[in-house]
């Protein structure tokens, strides 16, 4: 199972990993065009021409997509992040020209026919409506705002409502014409595939577009600050933030077991000492997010309204102490979770695809396994505690919903941590 990487004389990449004894394949187009690429004005396009590729194109209807995928019992969906927008697909060995051609088609030929427009547009309102509905998802969108305010890496993924009523036909069409280019596509393929064959594949679908410059986003740069939304719910929800190394830093593989030690698993600092000890919290987590440029540490818990206070408080004195008592065991238990799941999850095509395209995105290449297993053994207690430390005296960011009147404010935290 060694991945192969080729780049088409228009500047597409084509990455593919065959797993033998598997007799289906995940196959897709990853995109270098998501929410931070959007203008202010545009925030949510990228996410709603996601939707609108579904909804046909110059050789086939909504329903014809859906039924050429699903007559041969595949799967097709996408997804929209800060950085990227996915369009992929599960199938049959035999079924992947299929997929690859349906793939191809609505990525490069989307409709847009205006009354289709219309209906997505109602639906993308209605999820808007069903994400401020949502404590624990809406959450990290304004944990996201108060870490980058006024920037395209705060603004959410959706957009706000305003915006995605007032998309028409020509704003995709603009956007795509802008973002869209043979430079910013990844062809990943992994399974029950062959290299050459997809090559080929690739060049006769992908080959015929036209090089051209793509803008580059606008650099991120934490700030943090504070989002308070007071309403009556049955918990106080809250979410701190601080800033961390981006993908491309050697720093970010420290990032990521400090989260496991920290908040990864029922044997976490923040899970026993939270939950297990005190009892504050039914769901306490951290977790780290890292893009191109930045990243983002986030500690996030739900409590009742007298226990925000306390828990705020538990969270940061938590961070503090690591800086100074981080031990070997911890360390090195979460280095095995995170090599365990890293692992565990290359068990299927689609996530080795995933994979594929993630690395390649990065650092135009595929690292071997071995390379990135170095990386996370290379973090060792002195590293943990030396990060921890780095966090003190920083800004945080800060994000509260649900009845937190008595949660602190970011400076109180602030103070706290650097005590």
């Amino acid at each position: 199972m060694t991945p192969r990487l080729h780049r088409l004389p228009n500047g597409v990449r084509v990455v593919t990993e065959a797993m033998p004894g598997l007799e289906s394949a995940s196959i897709g187009i990853w995109v270098g065009a998501g929410g931070r690429h959007e203008s202010v004005e545009q925030n949510g396009i990228a996410h709603f021409l996601e939707h609108m590729a579904f909804k046909g194109t110059a050789r086939r209807s909504a329903l014809r997509i859906a039924e050429e995928i699903e007559d041969v019992g595949g799967y097709i969906n996408a997804y929209t992040s800060r950085e990227v927008t996915a369009y992929y697909a599960r199938v049959l060995r035999d079924d992947v020209p299929l997929a690859l051609d349906l793939i191809s088609d609505i990525v490069l030929n989307p409709a847009f026919d205006e009354g289709e427009i219309e209906t997505e547009r109602g639906v993308i309102l209605q999820e808007i409506g069903q994400a401020l509905d949502t404590p624990d998802d809406i959450i990290f969108d304004w944990l996201q705002e108060a870490a980058y305010p006024e920037q395209p890496m705060g603004r959410t993924i959706l957009g706000p409502s305003d915006r995605v009523r007032a998309f028409q036909r020509a704003d995709f069409q603009a956007f795509t014409a802008r973002h869209y280019a043979p430079h910013s596509m990844i062809l990943s393929a992994a399974g029950a595939v062959d290299h050459d064959d997809i090559c080929r594949m690739a060049e006769d679908l992908l080959g015929h577009l036209t090089p051209r410059p793509v803008p580059a986003p606008d650099p991120a740069r934490f700030v943090g600050g504070e989002h308070r939304t007071v309403k009556d719910l049955e918990q106080a929800h809250l979410a701190l933030g601080f800033a961390q190394p981006g993908y491309r830093e050697d720093g970010i593989y420290a990032a990521q077991v400090f989260a496991g030690a920290m908040g990864g698993g029922m044997s976490s600092r923040l899970f026993q000492e939270a939950r297990e000890k005190r009892g504050l919290c039914y769901t306490i987590f951290a977790q780290v997010g890292a893009y191109s440029d930045t990243g983002l540490l986030t500690v996030y818990a739900g409590t009742g309204a007298e226990d925000v206070a306390g828990l705020g408080a538990l969270v940061v004195d938590e961070l503090r102490r690591a800086a100074d008592d981080m031990t070997e065991v911890e360390v090195a238990r979460a280095r095995a979770q995170m090599k365990a799941g890293m692992l565990m999850g290359l068990e299927s095509p689609s996530s080795r695809a995933e994979r594929l395209a993630r690395v390649v995105a990065i650092w135009d290449r595929v690292p071997p396994l071995a390379e990135m297993i170095e990386k996370i053994d290379a973090v060792d207690a002195r590293v943990l505690r030396d990060h921890a430390g780095a966090l003190l005296g920083t800004e945080p960011a800060l994000a509260l919903y649900g009845p937190v009147e008595a949660a602190p404010t970011v400076g109180a935290l602030r103070e706290r941590l650097a005590a």
